[in-house]
């Protein structure tokens, strides 16, 4: 997010060393028609400006003061700007760290949800082993009374069974050869 704010920065910081370069010239060549000025006005105890030079150069400082006062006016606007993007930075600064911030914690949260998982399956593991065995132990015991019950069932019933065989004294058997 932070490259979004810096191409308008840096173009914004170009325009201003621009401008302060060209604000330096202008000084410098200030300061050298001073000099030539001082010497020339030296060297020449003579020499009083006429008129015509005095509005002339009336007239170039004033031509300089307002184009210092433009060049003022748009530093003033582009150090306007560097403040309103600084504050926009800082705020996409802010809104970056709140969701790196919420991005670990959610990251967090999905890292220990396999283990939450686990650990909520073995609680409801836990219950249905303790039935299964529960039903097993109860399956076991039935399964014996069952045979005991069918055992006992048997033994009664061979008691109470008595085979009825038909008597063979009454029944007359064929002889073979006799």
């Amino acid at each position: 997010m932070t490259q979004l704010a810096t191409p308008s920065s840096s173009v914004t910081q170009a325009e201003v060393a621009r401008l302060q370069e060209e604000l330096q010239m202008r000084d410098e060549l200030v300061q050298q028609l001073s000099q030539e000025l001082f010497r020339l006005v030296k060297g020449n105890t003579g020499f009083m400006p006429t008129p015509q030079m005095s509005e002339q150069h009336q007239a170039e400082v004033r031509a300089l003061r307002e184009q210092l006062r433009g060049v003022e006016q748009q530093v003033a606007f582009y150090q306007n700007q560097l403040e309103e993007r600084n504050t926009e930075t800082v705020q996409l600064r802010q809104t970056v760290q709140e969701l790196s911030d919420r991005t670990r914690m959610l990251e967090q949260v999905v890292q220990e949800l396999p283990k939450v998982y686990r650990q909520k399956f073995a609680e409801r593991m836990d219950t249905v082993r303790q039935r299964v065995s529960h039903l097993q132990r109860e399956n076991r015991q039935l399964q014996s009374e069952l045979q005991s019950v069918s055992y006992r069932l048997a033994v009664r019933t061979r008691r109470t069974q008595q085979l009825d065989l038909p008597s063979f004294s009454d029944v007359s058997l064929p002889s073979f050869g006799s």
